[in-house]
This record gives structure tokens, sequence and C-alpha cells, in this order.
């Protein structure tokens, strides 16, 4: 079993915000410490495609978890942990990740709290996986992409599979958070294996 992590989660405004609720629930679920960062944008995606206003309080109505688990911060509040090296999580996740969020990374600007984290989290070469959901991708999207990866930033596209014979949206789903939480090292059942299904 593995110990718990400490796991920076941030969700930008790109479509796809269940990618983000279902990685967080199987972060606490998994008994994993969260910082939660979620922008303005995404915020209103959410009310966009999920009908659902965001905020802590959703949360603590919607998910089972320790109170010493899930930390949420403002886009502004510069005195969060993981706005300094000192403070910085085990691992981040940018899920999903939209291209103006992917380009300010990229180009290490750090207006708000969100890409101040993944600074920090690519100084101090700790790991950050950008779900990225957007198609087709540009000259830009790609150059970005590029230049991220060369730092070590792990690039995953919101491109699930469909070799496990997904039967609904929430298969779909499934299948990036397996990935992501595969790259974590957090043990999953979401997903076997290549090779070790039914």
């Amino acid at each position: 079993m593995s110990s718990v992590k400490t796991i920076t989660l941030a969700i930008s405004g790109a479509s796809g915000a269940r990618y983000g609720l279902r990685l967080l629930e199987c972060l606490l679920q998994a008994k994993q410490k969260v910082y939660l960062v979620v922008s303005p944008a995404a915020k209103a995606v959410f009310q966009l495609e999920e009908n659902i206003e965001i905020t802590e309080d959703y949360f603590k109505k919607n998910y089972e978890y320790a109170a010493s688990q899930l930390h949420c911060f403002s886009e502004k509040q510069w005195t969060a942990p993981i706005a300094s090296g000192s403070g910085i999580s085990d691992a981040m996740v940018v899920c999903p990740c939209s291209s103006s969020t992917l380009a300010a990374i990229a180009h290490g600007l750090s207006d708000n709290l969100l890409e101040r984290a993944a600074d920090v989290t690519i100084k101090e070469k700790k790991p950050l996986i950008l779900v990225h959901r957007e198609t087709p991708l540009s000259v830009i999207h790609l150059q970005n992409m590029l230049s991220l990866a060369k730092m070590g930033v792990t690039i995953m596209p919101a491109s699930p599979g469909f070799y496990q014979k997904p039967e609904e949206v929430a298969d779909l789903i499934d299948f990036m958070v397996a990935r992501v939480l595969d790259h974590l090292g957090i043990p999953q059942t979401l997903l076997p294996p290549w090779g070790k299904g039914e």
C-alpha cells in the first residue's frame, strides 16, 4: 500500500469538467491529501456543462473525506503552500488543462495561483501532468507542449481509449482518470493494466 501523497489538483476552464471532478473523487477515496485550485473560468464551465456551482460546500455535501484531506485555495491566495517551493506538493495535475493555461505554464507566467503552483512544481522538479482538452491543435499548442515536455512535464491529452469497451461517458472519464492515477503512482481499480483485463 502506497503512502499518502499530497497532490495539487488544478481545474482550469477547458471543457471536460467531469475529468477534474472524477479525479478529485478518486484521490479522496484513495485517502490522498489534495490541494485544490479551481479557476474562475472553470467555475463557469461547471455551470455550463454540469449545472453545478463549485464551492467548498459542494464538496462537503457530495464527497466523503477527512477534513485534513482537502484544502481549497482561491486563484489569488498567494499564501497557499503551493505558491512556494518550501510548501509544494508531491505532484501536480491540471485536469482539464486549457490551451491558455498550457501557454502560461510553458512561458513561466505566474499571474494566479494555478500558474504559480505549476511554475514552482517545474522548478522543484516534481511531477506535473497536464490533461489538455482541445482539438485540433495549432502549431502554437504543439510548440508549447514540446517546450513543456522538454522540461519533464507529462502532456496527457484527454483522449480515452476504447479497448475496454466503454458503455457510457463515465467509462471514458474513468479511462483518463486511471491513466493519471497510474502516473501519480496511486493504486486504482478503474482500468486494468493492458493484458490483464477480462
